[in-house]
C-alpha cells in the first residue's frame, strides 16, 4: 500500500499570508513528508486575488496547485493569468466561458492526483449546481485517478456538510474554506473521505477575518462601503495535512494545523 501526504494551506491573505507560507511552508513540507501541496490563494494578492506574482512565489515554494473562490478575478490581471496558468484554479461550477480551469490533474511521484474548486451558493451568486457539477466532473476524471481533493469556498456550513455526504466515498477529501475561521471538525467521513468545514485563513488575526478592524466595524455600523486594507498582524498559518491511501483514495489520517498554535501559546 502506497500512501500520498497531502498539505492543504488556508486561505492566504495578502502579504501577511505570503510572508508566513514563505517563512514556514518549507519546514511543514519537511515535517509531514508532504508529497502534495494545495493552497487557497484567492486573498493573495493586497486581501482580493492572485496575480502573477503572487502565483510565482507560491509555486517556487513547492505548492503544486493554487485553489480560488468568489475573489479570484477581483484583480483584473488575474483574467490573463487563469487562462495561462492551468495550476491555478477557479471554481468549477462559475458559467461555461468563464475564464480559466476549475479542476487540475497533477503528476506526482506516488501516482496522480485531482484537485478540484467548488464553489456554494447560499448566500453567495447563484452560479451552477454544486452538486450536479461535482458529479459532471467525477465522471470525467474518475478514470484517472482515485485521489481526488475539492476545496469547497462556501458560507454555508450545511451546504458543506451536505456535499461532503453526498460525495462521500467518491472523493479522497473535502475542504471547505472562504470564512476564513478554522473549524475544528476534522473526521473521516463513513465511507472514506476526509473532512473539515473550514481551513481557516493564513493572515492576520488581529483583524476581522483579514480586514482591517476599524473599515470592517464601519462598514457594519454604517452600511456604506468601506477601503478595504489588509491588516498586518498576529499572523497565523492555518491548514490541514492529510493521509490518503492511493489505491482505494480513502483518507486514512487528518490532522488539523494552527501555526503559532495561539491556544497553547496564551496559556
Amino acid at each position: 500500500m502506497s500512501n500520498i501526504n497531502i498539505l492543504f494551506i488556508g486561505d492566504i491573505i495578502g502579504k501577511p499570508g505570503i510572508s508566513i507560507t514563505e517563512t514556514w511552508l518549507p519546514g511543514l513540507i519537511q515535517k509531514y513528508k508532504a508529497d502534495f501541496v494545495v493552497v487557497n490563494g484567492e486573498n493573495a494578492s493586497d486581501g482580493k486575488g492572485i496575480t502573477e506574482k503572487e502565483g510565482k512565489i507560491l509555486f517556487d515554494l513547492g505548492v503544486n496547485v493554487i485553489t480560488g473562490g468568489n475573489h479570484t478575478w477581483d484583480k483584473h490581471q488575474s483574467q490573463e493569468y487563469l487562462k495561462a496558468e492551468p495550476r491555478v484554479l477557479r471554481p468549477f461550477n462559475y458559467p461555461k466561458g468563464t475564464h480559466g480551469n476549475g479542476y487540475h490533474i497533477a503528476e506526482t511521484k506516488k501516482g496522480k492526483i485531482a484537485v478540484i474548486n467548488m464553489q456554494g451558493r447560499t448566500f453567495m451568486a447563484p452560479i451552477d449546481c454544486p452538486f450536479r457539477s461535482a458529479d459532471y466532473v467525477l465522471q470525467k476524471i474518475k478514470t484517472e485517478t482515485k485521489v481526488i481533493l475539492m476545496d469547497m469556498h462556501a458560507e454555508a456550513s450545511a451546504e458543506k456538510v451536505a456535499l461532503a455526504l453526498y460525495l462521500d466515498g467518491r472523493i479522497s477529501v473535502f475542504i471547505g474554506t472562504h470564512t476564513h475561521v478554522q473549524t475544528s471538525d476534522e473526521r473521516i467521513l463513513p465511507k472514506g473521505t476526509g473532512y473539515i468545514t473550514d481551513a481557516g485563513m493564513t493572515g492576520p488575526y488581529d483583524s476581522v477575518i483579514g480586514m482591517k478592524t476599524v473599515a470592517a466595524i464601519n462598514r457594519f455600523l454604517y452600511q456604506t462601503p468601506q477601503k478595504y486594507e489588509t491588516a498586518e498582524d498576529d499572523v497565523h498559518l492555518n491548514g490541514l495535512y492529510i493521509k490518503v491511501d492511493s489505491e482505494t483514495g480513502k483518507t486514512l489520517e487528518l490532522e488539523r494545523i494552527v501555526f503559532p498554535d495561539f491556544v497553547r501559546n496564551s496559556q
